[in-house]
């Protein structure tokens, strides 16, 4: 199989007979697995698989929905748009980079954060490196970046500068830019979700009222740049999508078709993130409603006692008391 974005004149001349049409089940006929994501993919379900068997080795327990969320969700999500025919067309056809951007920098890091990697490791490693990692995510860099501020930044910017620059051109005319653009959108997303709804102990967590309201705050430039890319009188990345010469695409209404994706994207995304915010949320004033209680309880247990004490030592004293008055003993 020939990669557009590395021979886009041979697409031209050649037009239908690099790529066929773009059909559903071409995304299980164009494998693509030769690239480094796809190796990141591989070591990171083995790391995590290894962290979960010591885990259950020495007998203590890890719960298999973070497991499914950091496999299946996580790296699954991450596959699916990057080794098969998502990868494939990401090149072609902008709409089905849009589905892959969207999966990069918003679904995928969503799976991964709710499997609590950092949490696993902290668990099975040992001291030293337990020592190392704990360091680096409590070091200066660790802080800025993971500020929430500063991560909604950089999030809600990446895709207007790459979009509405020359950069976008460039990543389809490179693949090493291109292979690149993939793992940035996956770090800036790890970036803005772990320390919203992650479960790992990172720095910088902000109460769930701020992090909704951030989560809420990232929905309207999602429809700003969707509307934006729609009603765009140009094209992305100019003359390169008609240079590839495929009678079966249109590069304006499949532009069209991209900016709706990533509106609609967006907001399906957010108010998704909303909701398993809002519902950590009420599990976290569960659990405090019940630490509450058991500590209540224990104050109250604790004052019961104690004045079962003071019953008790003030009845021997009474008792003792009577005792010692005349004419109480036996004759």
């Amino acid at each position: 199989m020939v990669h557009l974005a590395e021979t886009p004149t041979l697409a031209a001349s050649s037009g239908d007979t690099v790529l066929p049409p773009f059909t559903p089940a071409a995304i299980f006929t164009q494998i693509h697995i030769g690239s480094l994501i796809a190796l990141f993919l591989v070591v990171a379900a083995a790391l995590y698989g290894y962290g979960v068997y010591r885990l259950r080795l020495r007998g203590d327990h890890w719960p298999v929905g973070r497991t499914v969320a950091f496999v299946a969700g996580g790296l699954g999500s991450i596959a699916a748009v990057t080794v098969t025919g998502i990868e494939a067309y990401d090149t072609s056809l902008l709409s089905v980079h849009m589905v892959q951007h969207m999966t990069l920098s918003m679904v995928g890091p969503i799976f991964l954060a709710l499997g609590a990697p950092v949490t696993l490791a902290l668990r099975v490693l040992p001291a030293s490196p337990r020592k190392t990692l704990l360091a680096v995510l409590h070091s200066r860099v660790a802080r800025v970046l993971t500020f929430p501020l500063v991560a909604f930044g950089i999030f809600v910017a990446n895709p207007f500068v790459l979009y509405f620059t020359g950069l976008y051109r460039q990543t389809l005319l490179h693949p090493w830019l291109h292979e690149f653009t993939h793992v940035h959108f996956i770090v800036t997303g790890c970036l803005f979700f772990w320390p919203l709804l992650g479960l790992d102990p990172l720095p910088n967590r902000w109460p769930y009222p701020g992090r909704a309201l951030l989560m809420v705050l990232s929905v309207p430039f999602h429809t700003v740049l969707g509307l934006t890319i729609m009603q765009a009188s140009t094209l992305l990345a100019g003359d390169y999508y008609p240079s590839l010469g495929l009678s079966w695409a249109d590069p304006k209404a499949d532009q069209v078709t991209a900016g709706g994706i990533l509106w609609a994207g967006g907001e399906i995304v957010s108010v998704t993130m909303l909701g398993i915010l809002v519902l950590q949320w009420i599990r976290q004033s569960e659990r405090e409603a019940r630490r509450i209680d058991r500590a209540l309880d224990r104050q109250e247990a604790e004052e019961a006692a104690a004045e079962a004490a003071e019953a008790a030592a003030a009845a021997k004293i009474t008792n003792g008391g009577a005792a010692g008055r005349p004419g109480s003993g036996t004759a």
